[in-house]
């Protein structure tokens, strides 16, 4: 089964795949260029840095656009209303602490935490309304129990 992300952040990934084609690209090619200019390339550490940072963009766009095609993208009207779903804006309350997170997706919101759908909190938080109580196995072993407080679909 394919990986469900939200429109939203398809076109998240797609902005930042274009971006990192476009303008990353152009960025290193002129490190590249300055580096060049400056004589023997074998002793050019600049030059060795900049093909470094370049075999790591190649690598963020393959892995972007791995990503990309391998996706299935999932609008608000598939899922059910007040579910927590992908794309969902969810408050926990974690032993009397109130905790906002989104499934799934980004935020740019320092408030928000971002956690993925196959995380153990993301994963045990899937399909449950507010009232819902969740216990999740940590990767530090321990046990948590949460409240879902509220749910909304984050529209951004």
């Amino acid at each position: 089964m394919a990986k469900q992300i939200t429109q939203s952040e398809y076109d998240k990934k797609q902005k930042e795949l274009a971006y990192l084609k476009k303008e990353g690209r152009e960025d290193i090619a002129q490190k590249l260029q300055e580096a060049r200019s400056h004589g023997d390339l074998s002793e050019n550490a600049e030059y060795d840095e900049a093909r470094n940072d370049q075999a790591k963009l190649e690598e963020k766009i393959s892995q972007l656009e791995r990503e990309l095609d391998s996706v299935e993208v999932v609008s608000d009207d598939f899922f059910e209303h007040g579910v927590v779903h992908i794309g969902s804006v969810v408050e926990v309350d974690d032993n009397g602490e109130i905790v906002k997170v989104i499934i799934g997706s980004t935020s740019e919101d320092d408030d928000i935490i971002s956690i993925t759908d196959d995380s153990p909190v993301g994963a045990a938080l899937i399909g449950k309304k507010a009232g819902d109580k969740i216990k999740v196995v940590l990767p530090s072993g321990e046990t948590a129990t949460m409240k879902v407080i509220s749910t909304e679909y984050n529209k951004k």
